[in-house]
């Protein structure tokens, strides 16, 4: 319990200092999304350079349990990052 108490404090920290959470992330990559070039879905990571940049900033901020990974995970899932293979039909909706 201890650590979502802790987590949920960091992030309205992050809100605080920079006016919204998405203010923070966006930051990292300068407002623009990534769009990736894989023609294999193999070939798409499980984290990179930047998920442990954010995941090693967001520790030094407070969160606890959460590795870049699961920051990378986030990137994709909010749409920052977009790892759909060349040939897929949704890559450049």
């Amino acid at each position: 319990m201890q650590s979502v108490l802790s987590n949920s404090q960091s992030f309205i920290s992050i809100q605080k200092e920079f006016g919204t959470f998405d203010k923070y992330i966006w930051n990292f990559i300068q407002n623009k999304q990534i769009i990736n070039n894989w023609d294999k879905e193999s070939q798409i990571p499980s984290q990179t350079d930047l998920s442990l940049k954010i995941s090693k900033n967001l520790k030094k901020r407070g969160f606890k349990f959460l590795g870049p990974v699961t920051v990378y995970s986030f990137l994709q899932a909010v749409g920052m990052i977009n790892d759909h293979i060349n040939d897929c039909f949704v890559k450049y909706l």
